[in-house]
């Protein structure tokens, strides 16, 4: 039997499909920042919303002679750019013997997975797929552990100042039109 040198040919690395996968941990790889996109539409609509809110409180402001501030607002360069997410790879031997990577979208304590931990992981595959399937949940057999990695999201991107803002812009929209549809 002839023994394979593992660094020129390294074992075939494999991307499975099924929702679940339950396999020993092999390693985790060292994790890089992705970024998320934001859709246009979303963000001018919070941002349209969002100004109504601001008008109305600057002419509230110029009619009681506060002067008013604008705050520290974000630019719509960095509102579009997104969030940036943290991305582990993980890799794991299946009970089939077979090499399975996956990613990891957002932090995890870092002793919740050893190498050798038995685990079960729900996976779910990205858009593109030449990524590997995204881990939705882990539940780490060994140690009992239920672990759910929370990437970020566009609403938490956005914030929850402008988000107010924009809400209440919209409840402001919605005033006024019905004001008009009443006096119609």
């Amino acid at each position: 039997m002839v023994k394979m040198d593992s660094e020129l040919y390294p074992e075939r690395v494999t991307y499975r499909r099924g929702p679940i996968v339950t396999g020993r941990v092999i390693r985790l790889l060292d994790g890089y920042s992705r970024e998320m996109r934001v859709q246009q539409p979303i963000v001018v609509a919070v941002l349209a919303t969002a100004g109504v809110f601001r008008v109305m409180m600057l002419l509230l402001a110029s009619l009681l002679r506060a002067g008013a501030g604008a705050g520290a607002q974000r630019r719509w360069k960095e509102l579009r750019k997104g969030p940036e997410f943290l991305v582990t790879p993980l890799r794991i031997r299946d009970s089939e013997g077979v090499l399975c990577e996956m990613e990891i979208h957002g932090h995890l304590p870092q002793t919740a997975i050893e190498p050798a931990d038995h685990i079960q992981v729900t996976i779910r595959p990205q858009k593109d797929p030449q990524l590997a399937p995204r881990v939705e949940r882990i539940v780490n057999l060994t140690t009992a552990q239920l672990l759910t990695p929370r990437p970020p999201t566009v609403w938490s991107h956005l914030g929850p100042a402008l988000l107010l803002q924009a809400i209440v812009g919209l409840l402001l929209i919605g005033a006024i039109a019905a004001c008009t549809v009443v006096a119609a």
